[in-house]
């Protein structure tokens, strides 16, 4: 490979860490420092592969994750003018995902490792996010985690690299899962959430009432499944009063949505703040938003205006690295890797399911892959 044991101009510290993410639709690769400089970075994604069944499809994402991969690496090495020699360990996103994508890292991740005769180490993807905000500033244990993502909705007090406490989570729907089925039933592009957003600025928030699922109840917990069965239900009535459902119904509904959306999360949050307070002590202690979602302007602007009142230093990752990216699992791993130094994860396999506090009772149910949520 071209760059082969040449080591960059700009100064680092040790660890380096090369981080490789491959749990949904994106292929991306980067390698961090210990000092937090990220020395290169690259995202394939496969936005334009799935556009047109509205959201992923597990086969198609692990094929282009196998085509691509390879090659991603390799101009990703260039980008560093390194080689694989020149990196202390090597990160994958072991799990959760799709499993398909997640063999396809592991074993590329496993197969570098092996070849250059440094460590594996396996990285949770929601860890990932849960560490990226101590990446870009300095942010101390504990903290409180609100995780907003596709697939995942959950907020967490963190003690420390591997050491979580689950406070809520979602019992049906993700918060970004609403978003993506709002905006496929809407007959906005995909991906959704962005799709949502843009819309939602045009949009008469006012002009529609949606159920606040939770709100006001006790617990930390979500519920958005009644959400998206209520925007479905008012979409339907638009059509039938008007004859089809226009651009400023569609806005008006993303705006009342999206303000929903909103109300819940402070709602949850509030509780949990509350909740982290009687643990962690006085202080005012960072409250962290991570995940696709994070990158959304309204909800953010509502999570920072709720730290404000709390008391919290609020924190989140910039928007480039809220969404999947190499960069999150590489930070992960360096920091499991300065804690365990002898770590080595060759004999971990992908877990589709791998939920961050493993004590915490499963809402759902269990199955043979794991906790369902």
């Amino acid at each position: 490979m071209p760059g082969q044991n040449k080591m960059p101009d700009q100064a680092f510290s040790r660890p380096l860490v090369l981080g490789i993410e491959t749990s949904c639709d994106e292929t991306a690769a980067a390698i961090v420092s210990a000092d937090k400089q990220i020395l290169a970075h690259r995202v394939l994604s496969q936005i334009d592969d799935h556009a047109e069944f509205g959201g992923v499809v597990p086969e198609i994402a692990a094929r282009q994750h196998i085509s691509h991969l390879d090659h991603l690496l390799k101009g990703l090495m260039e980008d560093a003018g390194l080689g694989f020699k020149d990196i202390d360990a090597i990160a994958a996103t072991t799990g959760p995902g799709l499993v398909g994508g997640l063999m396809v890292g592991v074993m590329t991740a496993k197969a570098v490792a092996k070849a250059s005769g440094k460590p594996f180490v396996a990285v949770n993807h929601l860890e990932g996010h849960a560490l990226t905000a101590r990446l870009v500033a300095d942010i101390e244990f504990p903290f409180l985690l609100l995780l907003v993502s596709g697939g995942h909705c959950q907020i967490l007090s963190v003690s420390g690299v591997g050491d979580y406490e689950r406070l809520g989570s979602t019992i049906d729907d993700a918060a970004g899962e609403a978003f993506d089925k709002t905006a496929k039933l809407l007959g906005l592009p995909y991906p959704g959430g962005p799709a949502v957003e843009a819309a939602a600025r045009a949009g008469n928030a006012a002009r529609f009432s949606l159920p606040k699922p939770m709100v006001g109840k006790p617990g930390c917990d979500f519920s958005f499944s009644g959400l998206k069965t209520a925007v479905r239900r008012l979409a339907e009535d638009c059509v039938a009063k008007r004859g089809m459902l226009y651009e400023d119904d569609r806005a008006d509904i993303c705006a009342a949505f999206q303000q929903t959306v909103g109300a819940c999360l402070v709602d949850r949050l509030r509780n949990a703040i509350a909740l982290f307070r009687t643990r962690a002590g006085a202080g005012k202690f960072p409250l962290v938003v991570a995940g696709g979602v994070a990158a959304n302007a309204y909800l953010r602007a509502e999570i920072e205006a709720l730290a404000a009142k709390e008391g919290m230093l609020f924190h989140a990752p910039p928007l480039s690295l809220c969404t999947d990216n190499g960069a999150m699992i590489a930070w992960a791993g360096l920091e499991r890797f300065v804690a365990d130094p002898g770590i080595d994860d060759a004999d971990v396999s992908p877990r589709p399911r791998w939920p961050l506090d493993e004590k915490a009772t499963p809402l759902v149910g269990h199955g043979k892959k794991g906790a369902k949520a």
